[in-house]
Formats: structure tokens, C-alpha cells, sequence
């Protein structure tokens, strides 16, 4: 017996990301208020998305794009694909700049097609959507937050990816610096060693689980866990201009760090009033997203 796809458009809002958070690399997450609202429904044949704002007239118009690839992942592991679908993206998030933008993408693809079958949660569960949103991104630690929200703890297993959702605590006080260059994963990957000495990897362990306690209680020790020896280093020479916001941050006692990959920084506590990061970089204000990617539809409510 066949699926039961929904006959109007469901509608999804999918938060961005900052992963590693300093220590926790390819590990912690985080998930923020600012969002990319996408939209789709299925149709008589072929795949079309419009896209508004961030990556307009940039991003691919068909099956190429990343949402409808998600969608399409999903569909086969629920084990029938809609004859066509019409996808429209209404996009905040600022691509490639380390906010989870791809993230946001899959699993918004994984979520509307959950959204478009009847029954679609239940056949296809959360821990499922998450093992397929990480084998598309690569590593889980931007999916996770954006599935779950909040504050995350991501790991790959045998039967692949997982994670822990926990409430981050009222003190932290994200706000990003979104520099107008745009950074790549892979050349951020790049970068980095295929080995490093054992104290720094002690370090960042010690670091990392520091991170998780200033995160969920004690907000005034972010300054301390937010101090990395794995990635932020190795990349500085990459990002110059990341790696002096940083620096420049974290020297009037601010807990700030490469956002992900970078080039965005990411602060976790008050920044001064009167800090000033320069003409080249565009400061915002956020929150904690606590609830993840949400999903609405006609026959099926998700959120």
C-alpha cells in the first residue's frame, strides 16, 4: 500500500546553527532565532524552487537544490516518492558564513517530507530524521540543534547519528558577527592536522565538559569553556580577519569563538555596549531557538 502524500503545502521554519561552540568540536551545537521559512507541495510532475533572500539567483531552481535532495532522501527511506513537488524558500540564514545555512536546508527537506505524508512522523521518527539529515551534511552538529533546538550533544554510533537535547541556561546571551566574505567547510577542514599533541586533545576534553555544565548552569564559566586548542588555531591563518574579532573579543572577557567553520563569530555572553568590531562586520542580536525545526500542514501538525 502507497503513501498518502497531503493535498495543500506545508510550510516549515527551520532555525540557524553554530556548532563547536570552542571545544566541542564537531560535537556541541546550538541552535539560534533566526530562521529560513520554506514552503512546499506536491505536484503532477518535475521539481521547481523559488528562492527569496540569502543565495537568490545563486542557488540551483531544481532537484540540484539541497532542500529538494533532503526531500527526496527522505521520501526513498519512507518508500515512495511524490510524483513532483514545487518548493519555495524564503532564506535569513547568511550562507556560508558558519551558521548552519546547509543544515537548515536538509533538514527542512527532511521535515516537509515528513509534513507532506500522512502519518509522517510516525513512520519516520526523529531519530531517523536525524541519522538522515548527518549521512547529507557529513557530521551531526549543526543538524542536531536545528532538528531538536536548544542546546545539543552529537555523536556517531554503528547505527549512526545521534544526540542529547538540554535547555540552555536564560545567561547565555548569543549574538553573531557576519562578516560580508563568505568561508567554506571543506577549505576550514582543510586546515586541519591529521593529528595533535595529547594535551591539547586533554585540554579540550576538560574544556568541552566544562562547556556543557556553563551552558546549562553555570553561564558565568563560559568565558573559561569556550578556550579550544583543536580547530581555532589551525584555521586562523585561513580567516585573519575571525581570527582578530575573536581575539579582540575574548580580551574585554567576552566568551566568543569561531561560529562552526567560520567566518562568523559567535559571542555566548554580554558584549560591551561600546565594543565596536569594525565597518566589515554586521552584529545581531539573537536568541536560543529552544524548539527546532517546526512543521505545519493541512494534514498533519508536527510542531
Amino acid at each position: 500500500m502507497g503513501l498518502t502524500f497531503a493535498t495543500d503545502p506545508v510550510t516549515v521554519r527551520t532555525p540557524a546553527t553554530s556548532a563547536n561552540l570552542g571545544p566541542g568540536f564537531d560535537a556541541l551545537g546550538l541552535a539560534l532565532t533566526l530562521y529560513d521559512d520554506l514552503t512546499a507541495a506536491v505536484t503532477q510532475g518535475g521539481y521547481t524552487v523559488t528562492v527569496r533572500g540569502e543565495g537568490a539567483g545563486e542557488l540551483p531552481g531544481d532537484h540540484e537544490h539541497l532542500v529538494v535532495r533532503a526531500m527526496l532522501a527522505t521520501f526513498d527511506e519512507l518508500g515512495e516518492r511524490p510524483a513532483g513537488l514545487a518548493v519555495e524558500c524564503v532564506n535569513r540564514i547568511p550562507q556560508a558564513r558558519g551558521l548552519g545555512s546547509s543544515s537548515a536546508a536538509i533538514v527542512g527537506g527532511i521535515q516537509l517530507a515528513r509534513g507532506l505524508v500522512l502519518g509522517g512522523r510516525k513512520l519516520l521518527g526523529d531519530e531517523d530524521a536525524l541519522r538522515i539529515a548527518a549521512r547529507l551534511e557529513g557530521h551531526p552538529d549543526n543538524v542536531a540543534p536545528c532538528l531538536l533546538g536548544g542546546f545539543t550533544i552529537a555523536w556517531t554510533e554503528g547505527s549512526g547519528a545521534r544526540a542529547a537535547r538540554l535547555d540552555a541556561h536564560e545567561g547565555v546571551r548569543p549574538k553573531v558577527f557576519v562578516p560580508t566574505e563568505r568561508g567554506y567547510t571543506a577549505s576550514a577542514r582543510a586546515a586541519l592536522p591529521p593529528d595533535v599533541p595529547h594535551r591539547d586533545a586533554s585540554f579540550n576534553a576538560g574544556r568541552a565538559a566544562l562547556l556543557t555544565h556553563a551552558m546549562t548552569a553555570a553561564p558565568d564559566l563560559l568565558f573559561a569553556a569556550t578556550e579550544d586548542r583543536l580547530h581555532q588555531g589551525y584555521r586562523a591563518e585561513g580567516m585573519p580577519g575571525t581570527a582578530s574579532l575573536v581575539a579582540s573579543l575574548r580580551s574585554v572577557g567576552v566568551a566568543a569563538v569561531v561560529s562552526g567553520a567560520g567566518p562568523a563569530v559567535l559571542a555566548l555572553s554580554e558584549v560591551p555596549a561600546d565594543f565596536r568590531p569594525g565597518t566589515e562586520w554586521r552584529a545581531e542580536t539573537l536568541g536560543v531557538d529552544a524548539r527546532g525545526a517546526l512543521v505545519k500542514g493541512s494534514m498533519v501538525e508536527l510542531a
